[in-house]
């Protein structure tokens, strides 16, 4: 794996934290192999849940010897490559399987936030290949099973007739800043909770650009015309299977919001807006916080996380 750039800041759930050495998924005899290793780490899976220890929040990683292990199906074994320097294997297991001792099965999404960087990067790899695999159990082409290949990341139909191979999917969705230069373009969906609002954000259409797809959602979305955007960064999003690509956005001054059938409500805030706590802003581990951090901090005396140091999550001024 090549040495980091200290200079690139990586988003939450991104970075090297993972050596995946992809030719590892071509040796026939890789799961004996990681089996005989006495150093490799092996992470279980019940769905998308994984095993935190229950005294603090962290991976409970397993040894080749323990009973899930010993007893998973060999088809169940997915490689993701080596984590801080030991061989790591995903265990698929079964809705009824058991805790190890001493942890217990928790989902990524709530428990992000409090995991080391790196083990929530991992769980999020593991999750998006878990949750992949079990929607293509079955070949789009003709029906029959699909079975793992290549170390769990290729599904291949069984039928030697048609033999499709799949790829682990991923979904593009744009998430973009728009501003008119004193103020960030912020929308909220029904669903969130009370007083929140977060950047603007779709998906990606068959037959269209990153560019064009910033243009289209903002003006879907809150009736806004984009005049410029520029790329940013990019954060995976396995809730379930998304890749968040991140921009910046350009709107004339003054662009008047319109209606919008996607969006409960969509507003212009200012900087004294959001350090007032007038919105509650998304969690700190999404790239569209740092979107709006990175605005906020461009021109105010203190930084978005000196005006928030000490309110609870999800403060927002009453």
């Amino acid at each position: 794996m090549a040495t980091p750039d200290p200079s690139v800041i990586h988003n939450f759930l991104a970075g090297p934290y993972i050596d995946r050495r992809a030719e590892s998924r071509e040796a026939p005899d890789w799961q004996e192999a990681a089996l005989a290793d006495p150093d490799t780490l092996f992470l279980l899976a019940r769905g998308t849940a994984h095993p935190i220890a229950a005294e603090e929040p962290r991976v409970a990683f397993v040894g080749r010897d323990h009973p899930l292990v010993r007893g998973a199906a060999r088809e169940s074994l997915v490689l993701l490559g080596w984590f801080q320097q030991a061989r790591c294997v995903l265990v698929q297991l079964g809705e009824d399987a058991p805790a190890p001792s001493g942890a217990r099965f928790e989902e990524l999404r709530p428990l992000a936030a409090m995991l080391d960087g790196e083990q929530a990067g991992l769980l999020a790899y593991a999750r998006a290949l878990t949750y992949w695999q079990h929607r293509h159990r079955h070949c789009g082409v003709c029906g029959a099973r699909c079975e793992p290949q290549r170390a769990g990341h290729v599904m291949r139909c069984r039928d030697p007739g048609c033999a499709t191979e799949f790829f682990p999917r991923i979904d593009p969705a744009i998430i973009v800043l728009v501003t008119d230069g004193e103020r960030a373009l912020l929308g909220r969906q029904a669903s969130w909770p009370p007083g929140r609002f977060s950047t603007i954000a779709g998906f990606v259409e068959p037959g269209e650009s990153l560019e064009d797809a910033v243009v289209r959602e903002v003006l879907e979305e809150t009736g806004v015309t984009v005049i410029a955007s520029r790329y940013h960064s990019s954060q995976p999003w396995p809730f379930p299977s998304s890749l968040m690509l991140g921009f910046t956005a350009t709107a004339a001054p003054g662009s008047p919001i319109g209606r919008s059938t996607e969006l409960e409500e969509a507003r212009w805030l200012s900087r004294e807006a959001i350090a007032a706590g007038e919105v509650m802003l998304p969690p700190s581990t999404s790239i569209s916080h740092r979107l709006i951090a990175e605005w906020f901090d461009a021109g105010w005396p203190q930084t978005l996380r000196e005006v928030t140091a000490g309110r609870p999550w999800g403060w927002r001024a009453r």
